[in-house]
């Protein structure tokens, strides 16, 4: 993979992790502490964020990466006043 594209795949993938956790994240902050869905709100993207990596062939070495945008999704959409 050319240098330019693979941080763009990997920009690409980041923000859509991030929005992908907006609405769990809004979710999470409104359930029961502890409860079966607070817990499914966290964990429920992981599979589809597991997935879009590995169709798009980026190497294991950036799943932080894509851990900081998952919990900065998290953390922010359970800010969000809707």
């Amino acid at each position: 993979m050319h240098f330019d594209a693979g941080v763009s795949v990997i920009f690409i993938l980041f923000t859509l992790t991030l929005l992908l956790n907006l609405p769990f994240g809004y979710a999470r902050a409104r359930s029961k502490r502890y409860s079966l869905r607070w817990f499914l709100y966290i964990h429920v993207p992981i599979p589809i964020i597991f997935i879009i990596r590995t169709i798009s062939h980026i190497d294991i070495k950036y799943i932080p990466v894509f851990a900081v945008a998952a919990i900065a999704g998290q953390l922010l959409g359970g800010k969000l006043e809707l």
